[in-house]
């Protein structure tokens, strides 16, 4: 078995970015989407680092760029095609989005956070799932969507503690 690198460990983010953008272009070929370039553009400035990401922040990059203010709407509707089809989450407690690792697997969103460098680890623990269904189910309380957003500290910055 592959030992799976965390986040917080040096790597090839262009790794990330590449095999997200292939994932994407994939998916939506055989779901008959179609992939705009916006929506390819802020998929790769989601994938950028493993740190959630503001649609703010993406308008200022995107505004920066082309030199013309991007409208708020395109890349909410952007970020929106990009979560309808499970290509990133969002991170509601700091209302930011991450890169989905499984795309185009139906799971929920499960995450490490770290308070201090703000990377976002998912989680891919189908048990952490079960666990909540489990108890809901025992509860007779019906599970429509869950996030499960875990804040701590990540070795890396332990380490720097």
């Amino acid at each position: 078995m592959q030992k799976k690198i965390p986040v917080c460990e040096p790597h090839n983010h262009h790794q990330c970015i590449d095999n997200a953008l292939t994932n994407a272009e994939t998916l939506c070929s055989e779901k008959g989407l179609r992939l705009t370039a916006l929506r390819k553009r802020v998929l790769e400035l989601v994938w950028q680092s493993h740190k959630p990401l503001g649609a703010y922040d993406i308008l200022g990059v995107l505004s920066t760029e082309d030199g013309r203010r991007a409208a708020p709407p395109t890349v909410y509707r952007a970020l929106d095609f990009l979560l309808e089809n499970g290509l990133i989450h969002r991170i509601a407690s700091l209302n930011a989005y991450v890169g989905c690792n499984h795309p185009g697997v139906a799971h929920e969103g499960h995450f490490l956070i770290c308070r201090e460098c703000h990377i976002a680890q998912e989680l891919p623990h189908s048990s952490i799932d079960q666990a909540i269904l489990a108890a809901a189910k025992q509860a007779g309380f019906t599970v429509e969507q869950q996030t499960v957003e875990v804040l701590g500290l990540c070795y890396a910055c332990e380490a720097n503690a």
